[in-house]
């Protein structure tokens, strides 16, 4: 009897002793980026000679993406280093308080920054990426998103149905040649 109180007594000692272990440090914050709104240009060839369409909305487990493809439409290579400026509008086009984070997402690889060049009728892909996740409060759906190719060009407003959930965040890749697997 005596020896089962000992073990018991040991026992509880260990697990005590395991609860001190000090937690993993948490994993590195990603970029956020929150890109200004600009003058909305219709689809067709942009004065910058490039024009950006996006692909049906794919969903894997709770998860959402959406391929942009920007086609250099003009008669000039054009090279392009970094992340598209996106900003989600909803369904009566006004900007959402949504956060844009450069980087992978469950549904795409980033490829990073990297100097691309685009020749005239050649394209560039980027991926914007959301999890329908919902937690507390309201789902938000955004109904558009507005596409620039760089900072400081005009923007392309595309529809695109983005059932954010709770979550309140885009996370997009870099302008690539191909799609990272």
């Amino acid at each position: 009897m005596l020896g089962k109180a000992i073990l018991t007594l040991a026992g509880t000692a260990l697990v005590v002793a395991g609860c001190t272990t000090p937690p993993p440090p948490p994993p590195p914050i990603p970029a956020i980026h929150t890109p200004e709104p600009g003058t909305v240009e219709p689809a067709g060839c942009l004065g910058t000679g490039v024009t950006v369409k996006s692909g049906p909305v794919e969903a894997a487990l709770g998860h959402r993406a959406v391929v942009l493809t920007l086609t250099n439409c003009g008669t000039a290579p054009r090279t392009l280093t970094g992340y598209p400026e996106v900003r989600l509008l909803d369904k009566e086009k006004r900007q959402m308080a949504v956060e844009v984070e450069h980087g992978t997402s469950y549904m795409a690889i980033d490829p990073g920054v990297s100097p691309q060049t685009v020749q005239p009728g050649g394209t560039l892909l980027s991926v914007v990426s959301w999890s329908n996740t919902v937690t507390v409060g309201s789902p938000e759906a955004g109904a558009y998103v507005t596409v620039s190719a760089a900072k400081g060009d005009p923007e392309q407003r595309i529809t695109v149905d983005t059932d954010l959930g709770t979550t309140g965040k885009l996370t997009l890749t870099a302008w690539n040649a191909e799609l990272k697997h």
